[in-house]
């Protein structure tokens, strides 16, 4: 069994409704070396703060064959497993995302992020499009012979208001059971904060749920007891590493 494949069933095993694996979101080798140096099961990358760190925007922005570089030097850094968060897919249809996985996984990653929007749709791609993009990604990994963790994304919740989510939890959960009958492995619901929310999604999904925690979300030890699997921190940890920069360098100038 090669070193990737193990890596990839390690990462999958740690998806545990109820005991939440804790993804500490990095963007580069010198934050992927301190979150490892935490104590951190795994390893992933946000792309908000990897398109902040190189100066763009978000929304696949950045040049895809310089994410990759980004990404052969964050799995050098380590030997953690690493999931890449990949956005859209950055290609125009399910052949051009699984070319994309391909070329992840061919970098040292385990796994990756695909989500629903883009800059390019208004605001969601319609299910069976996602479903198919995300069975693309699961045939190229199986290409590769690596068990590749497949974490389907929709911003169902993200591109609504708070007050409009609980209208939203039947698309959501539709949405949820698609991805998985496409191959995906867990599935991410970024934007969805409200307890009794998260526990009907969590109830009614096929998958393993994963929650991006903020200042609005419960604790980790309450999405524990509500039967989340994974918690991310998506631009949160690169937000307070620079504003705690710019703070030192504030001090520094006085």
């Amino acid at each position: 069994m090669s070193d990737q494949v193990s890596k990839a069933q390690t990462f999958k095993a740690l998806h545990v409704p109820g005991r939440p694996v804790i993804l500490f979101n990095i963007w580069d080798a010198g934050s992927a070396k301190a979150v490892a140096a935490s104590g951190a099961q795994a390893l992933a990358t946000g792309s908000w703060s990897v398109a902040a760190a190189h100066g763009f925007k978000d929304g696949e922005y950045m040049p895809f064959d310089l994410a990759i570089a980004n990404l052969e030097r964050i799995v050098a850094a380590s030997d953690l497993p690493v999931t890449i968060d990949l956005e859209s897919g950055y290609g125009a249809d399910p052949e051009a995302v699984g070319a994309c996985v391909a070329r992840v996984l061919q970098a040292g990653a385990i796994g990756c992020n695909l989500e629903d929007s883009s800059r390019e749709t208004t605001p969601l791609r319609a299910i069976s499009e996602q479903a198919a993009r995300l069975r693309g990604a699961r045939q190229a990994a199986g290409r590769l012979g690596i068990p590749a963790f497949l974490n389907a994304r929709t911003d169902v919740f993200l591109v609504a208001p708070a007050d409009a989510h609980e209208g939203l939890v039947a698309e959501a959960l539709e949405r949820g059971r698609a991805y998985a009958d496409a191959g995906a492995d867990g599935f991410f619901v970024p934007g969805l904060v409200n307890e009794a929310l998260i526990a009907r999604v969590v109830e009614g999904s096929p998958l393993p749920v994963n929650v991006m925690a903020n200042a609005s979300t419960p604790s980790a030890a309450r999405l524990a007891e509500l039967g989340v699997a994974r918690i991310s921190h998506g631009p949160g940890p690169y937000r307070m590493m620079m504003k705690a920069l710019e703070n030192a360098a504030r001090e520094a100038l006085l």
